[in-house]
């Protein structure tokens, strides 16, 4: 129970959505994460389900970056560092 009025209170200070916002909200992320957008429209997705998925969406995403920024660090370290490559590669770090 302390959990619930802890968090209710802290949410309070913060300002409040309305249904529809977040009806709104929740349709938005259905239309961009790749594993809900394919479903046919007459399915039924949970609110729940889709917060869930984007979670792992974004999880996944992040995983994808720290993979290609390492891969583009091994990549920097084997080439000349005066070359046009790495040039193109430190951009990529910006």
């Amino acid at each position: 129970m302390s959990n619930r009025r802890s968090s209710r209170q802290s949410s309070s200070t913060a300002p409040r959505i309305s249904d529809d916002q977040m009806i709104d909200l929740v349709t938005k992320l259905r239309q961009i994460l790749p594993e809900i957008g394919q479903r046919r429209r007459s399915d039924k997705v949970s609110a729940s389900k889709v917060l869930q998925e984007t979670c792992n969406y974004i999880r996944n995403l992040n995983r994808e970056v720290d993979n290609l920024s390492e891969r583009l660090s091994q990549l920097l370290e084997s080439v000349d560092e005066d070359s046009p490559e790495a040039a193109v590669i430190r951009s990529l770090f910006m």
